[in-house]
């Protein structure tokens, strides 16, 4: 049986224009922040974890040698994970396996991305003339998801608004539109079909870290801990014959296994809070049928009535999600951390009032890998 595993603290930097920052400044700058929240020092990690999207989309080769100083780990192990746009979530799952499997007491794991030094869209499409992007992969199977469902077009544009707003609330989110509203999505660029330039993810910079430690370990922590309950991870081809891109069979399963580990058996009602991994505004509804929260067809209708807002029934992004902050190899990361932040109840005027399960959710590729944790203020949670 693996070892109880607690997240005990969490650190986040965004990039500011008027104070440029190296990048081994930028996850520096993290790993510290979570360091000081967990009342520890790089001299009490055994390990880290570093996790990014592809090389190329900075230039830096293998950038978890050329960080190993900034991060403290200079003759400590030093993992990397790659899993596209994942990576952030599989990061924390990697890490958090390592302490599981009672090789480390205490592993520091760090993810990042500073776009303003490479072009993504050239890294994603291989450098060759003609990418599309991610949102012109994505808009077709969007496209598909309203024809099957018979949802209404408002839907992507309440869910821009909703994440926005949220953002609002949370100083972390690089995103901050004051002047939000549907008129003002509905109104914007067409970039991919049906997708608007406001329900579409921005490109920024960013890193994230978290402190994972064992539970004899916790109580080094002076603040309240975030129990790993349990994770998953699935993937599949990004093209076969008959592979439905809107109901995607590594989701689902991803998201099965992962409840059944826990003991969740009705996840709309036993999780209090998701932070999903949506960068184009239909991937919440989409997710919430994807993942077995919400039945086929009725994802919309939970986001139509309201309750993936705040305070709905079952709050979603309320740190403003993807939507507001996307520094790639480090989005996936944010939807885990901001989960222990419900959990642990430290995030402020987003905070879910008695937040006490909470689902953090990435995906990447061509939607073919898929990332989940659920995290809780106890131990043992009673699901009954």
């Amino acid at each position: 049986m693996a070892r109880p595993c607690a997240v005990v603290g969490i650190g986040q930097t965004k990039y500011k224009r008027q104070l440029p920052v190296t990048i081994d400044g930028l996850v520096r700058e993290a790993a510290l922040k979570a360091l000081e929240d967990a009342q520890l020092t790089f001299a009490d990690v055994d390990a880290v974890v570093i996790g990014k999207a592809p090389d190329a989309l900075e230039g830096v080769i293998m950038p978890e040698l050329s960080l190993a100083h900034a991060l403290g780990a200079v003759g400590k192990p030093i993992h990397r994970v790659h899993t596209a746009g994942s990576v952030g979530a599989s990061t924390a799952i990697s890490a958090a396996v390592l302490v599981e499997s009672g090789r480390y007491d205490t592993v520091l794991t760090v993810t990042y991305e500073k776009q303003s030094e490479g072009n993504a869209t050239w890294a994603l499409s291989g450098g060759r003339s003609g990418g599309q992007g991610a949102g012109g992969t994505f808009a077709p199977w969007i496209r598909e998801y309203i024809r099957r469902s018979n949802a209404p077009e408002h839907i992507g544009w309440t869910v821009a608004v909703k994440d926005r707003l949220n953002a609002l609330k949370n100083p972390n989110a690089h995103l901050h539109l004051e002047d939000i509203s549907i008129e003002k999505v509905k109104e914007s660029p067409m970039l991919w079909d049906p997708l608007h330039f406001l329900e579409s993810c921005p490109s920024s910079d960013g890193a994230a870290a978290m402190v994972l430690t064992s539970e004899d370990k916790v109580s080094r922590s002076p603040n309240k801990p975030a129990w790993v309950l349990g994770h998953s991870k699935r993937t599949e081809f990004s093209s076969f014959p008959g592979r439905d891109t809107i109901r995607i069979q590594a989701g689902l399963d991803c998201a099965e296994a992962l409840y059944k580990k826990v003991g969740i058996t009705n996840p709309r009602k036993q999780i209090d809070a998701a932070e999903l991994y949506v960068p184009f505004s239909w991937y919440e509804p989409m997710w919430l049928e994807g993942h077995l929260i919400a039945e086929e067809g009725e994802g919309w209708k939970m986001t139509d009535e309201g309750a993936t807002a705040l305070d709905g029934d079952f709050p979603v992004n309320c740190s403003g999600g993807v939507l507001s902050s996307n520094p790639i190899g480090a989005s996936g990361m944010i939807r885990c951390l901001e989960a222990a932040n419900q959990v642990r109840g430290t995030a402020g005027d987003y905070q879910v009032d008695g937040a006490k399960v909470a689902l953090g959710h990435a995906y990447g590729g061509a939607a073919q890998y898929f990332a989940m944790w659920i995290v809780s203020s106890e131990l043992q949670p009673d699901f009954n």
